[in-house]
C-alpha cells in the first residue's frame, strides 16, 4: 500500500466523522509495532515523531539537547525505516513530524523522505504564526508533503513543548489562518493539556471544534483540525505501575470527551504519554515476575531509580544504538524489545478502535 501524506488520511476522516491516533515514536521497532497493528485491524497507520525524538533517533541520548544535525541523522533513520516497512504493508502509512519548531528542522525531516510536518508557531504572534507557517507550507507543498500547524496554546509539559496558561483557539481566526498560510490541518487550542498531568477535571471546550469547522464549511477550506495533548492517561496501567513500585501521579483526557469532538470535526488525535505508560508498566512488570534477571540488568536501576517517572527513553539509554539500528544483539534487550512492541500495540488497537477508524484502510485515496 502507499506511503501516503496524513491529508490523504485526515480528509477521509473529516468526511466520515471518525478520527486517527497519531502515535508518537523514539525508534523503530515502535513503528513497525505501529504497523502491525494497525494492518490486524485493517485501518492507516499515523507514525508520528517529534524533534527530541529525532535526536534520540539521531544517537543523542540526552535529547532534549540535540543538534539539528543528529536530528538529521535520526530522520533519515526512521524515514528509511518506515518507508521500506509501509512498501511491504497491506494498509496507507504516514510519517509526521510532530511539533516542529523551526522551518530548518521541517525542511530536514522533509528532505529525509518524511511526507507530513507540524510546524508549531503557536507561541509567536499571530502575525509572526502565520509567516513561519506560510514558509514551510510553500516549501513542503513543493514536495508533495502535508503540513499541520497550530493556532492557540496548549498548556504543559512534553519534551521540549511547555506553556503554563491555554490560550484558546479563536474560531474567528480559523479561516483567515487557512487562508493566509494554505497549511493542510490546523491543531486547535481547545481544554487539552500536553502530558500526563492534565488535571481530574478536565473538560474540553467542544464549541471551538464546532465554530471553527463551521466557518470552515461556509468559507469552503478543505482542511482538518487535529487535537493536540489529548493522551487518555489510562488509570488501570497508571494503578499497574502503582501497584509495581512506581508513584505515577496524572489524569488524561476523558475518552468519552474526545468521542464527542470526533464527529463535530476532529480528525487527528496525538497520543504519546499512553504509550510511555504501558511501555513502562509491562517492563517493570517483567522485573517484578523475573527476579533472577534483576542482576547485571542496564535497564533495571535506571528504570527503578524515579518511582514517579515513565520516560523510556531514559532508562533505555544504554541501549540506544542496538534500538536505533534494529540491531538487537544483547540478551536482555532480546527479551525487552516484545514487551516494548506490545505497549505499543495494546494503546495502538484501544484507540484506533474507539476512534472509529477500524477497516478503513481500503478506502483512503
Amino acid at each position: 500500500m502507499p506511503y501516503i501524506t496524513t491529508k490523504n488520511i485526515l480528509t477521509y476522516a473529516r468526511d466520515n466523522k471518525i478520527a486517527h491516533g497519531a502515535f508518537n515514536v523514539n525508534m523503530p521497532c515502535q513503528a513497525e509495532a505501529i504497523i502491525e497493528a494497525c494492518e490486524e485491524i485493517r485501518c492507516a497507520a499515523i507514525i508520528q515523531v517529534a524533534e527530541p525524538g529525532l535526536a534520540f533517533i539521531g544517537g543523542r541520548v540526552d535529547f532534549l539537547n540535540g543538534t539539528l544535525e543528529e536530528k538529521k541523522l535520526g530522520a533519515k533513520r526512521i524515514a528509511k525505516f518506515v518507508k521500506e516497512r509501509a512498501n511491504k504493508s497491506s494498509i496507507p502509512v504516514s510519517l509526521h513530524l510532530d511539533h516542529g519548531r523551526s522551518f530548518e528542522s521541517c525542511k530536514a525531516v522533509i528532505d529525509a523522505g518524511f511526507n507530513s510536518v507540524m510546524i508549531d508557531g503557536s507561541a509567536l504572534s499571530y502575525e509572526e504564526n502565520v509567516k513561519l507557517t506560510k514558509k514551510v507550507v510553500n516549501y513542503a507543498h513543493k514536495h508533495g508533503v502535508s503540513v499541520e500547524a497550530e493556532l492557540g496554546v496548549l498548556a504543559g509539559v512534553e519534551d521540549h513543548v511547555f506553556a503554563t496558561n491555554s490560550t484558546y483557539t479563536n474560531p474567528l481566526l480559523v479561516v483567515d489562518f487557512f487562508n493566509k498560510t494554505k497549511c493542510d490541518s490546523l491543531a486547535l487550542s481547545y481544554g487539552t493539556k500536553h502530558g500526563a498531568v492534565k488535571g481530574d477535571n478536565v473538560v474540553l471546550r467542544k464549541e471551538i471544534v464546532i465554530a471553527s469547522m463551521e466557518n470552515m464549511r461556509h468559507a469552503e477550506i478543505d482542511g482538518t483540525l487535529v487535537s493536540h495533548g489529548s493522551s487518555m492517561v489510562p488509570q488501570y496501567i497508571v494503578n499497574e505501575i502503582n501497584n509495581l513500585g512506581g508513584a505515577v501521579k496524572g489524569h488524561g483526557i476523558p475518552l468519552e470527551q474526545l468521542k464527542e469532538v470526533i464527529p463535530a470535526g476532529i480528525s487527528k488525535i496525538n497520543i504519546d504519554t499512553d504509550i510511555r505508560l504501558a511501555i513502562t508498566r509491562n517492563i517493570r512488570e517483567y522485573f517484578a515476575n523475573n527476579p533472577d534477571k534483576i542482576e547485571g540488568s542496564k535497564i533495571y536501576n535506571l528504570l527503578m531509580e524515579k518511582p514517579e517517572a515513565f520516560e523510556y527513553r531514559y532508562y533505555l539509554k544504554e541501549y540506544n544504538d542496538e534500538l536505533q539500528t534494529n540491531k538487537i544483539n544483547s540478551s536482555e534487550l532480546k527479551e525487552i524489545l516484545p514487551l516494548i512492541k506490545k505497549g505499543v500495540k495494546e494503546i495502538v488497537l484501544t484507540a484506533s478502535i474507539e476512534f472509529g477508524s477500524v477497516g478503513d484502510a481500503n478506502y483512503i485515496k
